[in-house]
């Protein structure tokens, strides 16, 4: 990693990333620094300039309780799908802590509304979900200033839109894109959770590089 990072600042961030999900210390966020790094979010490109993304923090305690034990009954169902199809699978799921929701600092629920910037988005004519394509940059732009800010941030998607969009008053159609476990962390893992744990490893780099056709 030392030898990246010396090439540039940025590729020491993007080796350094991490999912965070028992790292938390639960402390709060000094108010600059996160709104620095909301800005950082804020800035991220866009079709059309549409900016079709908005943040809700989320605090509280009873909301955040609400989400933990929803995302648990998630977790609870897909563990049991794993176990009918193969229990060495599952026995490796069980090890592995899927969210952080009560102790990081806060969450943060990103938004997609796919109406901003009026319905001629200039770009999004052919590729509709080029919309959606810009959310997640602004949440990739988030996970990398968190980090760059020494922060910690962990997505949850084991949940159910609907149930989301009703625990936070979300009008139809925008669409909860992510639970974002934003906080303060005791350090960052050398290697990814689901690396660690045996859950999958990482692709080779010149498996995902192809020249000139997909064949190639």
């Amino acid at each position: 990693m030392s030898g990246v990072g010396s090439l540039h600042p940025l590729y020491e961030v993007i080796a350094r990333r991490r999912d965070v999900r028992e790292e938390f210390t639960g402390e709060p966020i000094p108010p600059d620094v996160l709104d620095r790094v909301l800005s950082a979010a804020h800035q991220a490109p866009s079709v059309g300039m549409s900016q079709p993304w908005d943040f809700v923090l989320v605090a509280g305690a009873t909301t955040r309780e609400r989400f933990a034990a929803h995302v648990a009954q998630e977790r609870a169902a897909f563990a049991d799908e794993l176990g009918s199809a193969s229990p060495e699978r599952r026995a490796t799921f069980d090890r592995i802590k899927v969210e952080g929701i009560r102790e990081s600092s806060l969450g943060i629920v990103v938004t997609h509304d796919q109406r901003r910037g009026g319905p001629h988005v200039l770009g999004r004519r052919t590729i509709a979900d080029t919309g959606l394509f810009s959310t997640v940059l602004a949440i990739q732009n988030l996970w990398l200033a968190a980090t760059a800010e020494g922060l910690g941030l962990g997505w949850v998607s084991f949940y159910r839109e609907e149930f989301l969009r009703d625990l936070l008053a979300i009008p139809e159609p925008v669409r909860p894109v992510a639970w974002l476990c934003l906080g303060t962390v005791s350090h960052l893992a050398d290697t990814p959770d689901l690396e660690r744990h045996g859950w999958r490893v990482r692709r080779p780099f010149a498996d995902a590089v192809h020249h000139e056709s997909w064949s190639s």
